[in-house]
């Protein structure tokens, strides 16, 4: 074992006593500096983060609809939300479109429906039961930041665990899947502008499915560490456009 493991390990094992002690120090510390370090202190060793069923550790279930009953599945829910939101989005962009190809563009929004609903809104990014390869969390709920979409990772290591307790819960909600190439200056738009002038070419709606749905163009960020300037990015014009096949194949 490391010497952080032994650390941690003989940590844990009087957990209760530091607990205890810090309770005691907090009870008469006057410093906000100090009274936050304390809190702190006391609030993440009292953390639950393995339970989770409602019964297992039900403050953490406090203030949510009672037909939640584990951790994961609000989670699931959180993160299908967000996906649910940006289909909307695109959606309603249905009136800047030419009125010569609403009816196309209505077609690939019925397609890409029926593939979000086939793997269920990509949920399974805030599920920590899912498969490593398909969740962005560890089995113990962890997340990190990934750092500003023109950034390879995150410079101030930013992690939460929403899993933890009820405040990391609802701290969770102002992390933002940020688009890379942004849904709104560049994916959405470019997406009406392909329907309206495809000329009888097929457009690759699977391609501004990636782009606007899944990790491919989805970063998970930290509110600091996301930047709302203009990103300056476009859609790969060799991927507009795909040979026409017979079938609208949805894979």
């Amino acid at each position: 074992a490391s010497d952080v493991e032994r650390f941690l390990a003989a940590f844990h094992s009087r957990r209760d006593a530091v607990v205890r002690e810090a309770r005691r120090l907090l009870s008469d510390e006057r410093a906000p500096g100090r009274q936050k370090l304390l809190a702190d202190l006391v609030h993440n060793l009292n953390e639950n983060i393995l339970a989770e069923d409602k019964e297992e550790d039900a403050p953490w279930f406090e203030g949510l609809e009672s037909r939640f009953k584990s951790k994961s599945s609000y989670m699931r829910y959180s993160c299908e939300s967000r996906i649910r939101s940006y289909m909307k989005e695109v959606s309603s962009f249905i009136s800047n479109v030419h009125p010569t190809a609403r009816d196309a563009y209505k077609r690939i929004i019925e397609l890409m429906s029926d593939k979000l609903k086939s793997v269920k809104y990509n949920g399974c990014y805030f599920d920590r039961r899912e498969e490593e390869a398909i969740r962005l969390c560890t089995t113990e709920g962890w997340f990190s930041c990934q750092g500003p979409f023109d950034c390879d990772d995150c410079p101030c290591k930013h992690s939460i665990n929403p899993y933890s307790n009820r405040e990391s819960r609802i701290l969770f909600s102002t992390w933002n899947l940020d688009h890379i190439i942004e849904k709104k200056r560049a994916v959405v738009p470019e997406l009406a502008e392909a329907v309206k002038t495809r000329d009888g070419r097929e457009v690759n709606w699977e391609y501004f499915y990636q782009l606007l749905f899944t990790v491919d163009n989805l970063k998970l960020v930290h509110i600091a560490c996301h930047k709302k300037t203009n990103h300056n990015l476009s859609c790969d014009k060799t991927k507009i456009y795909r040979k026409r096949e017979g079938t609208h194949k949805i894979s």
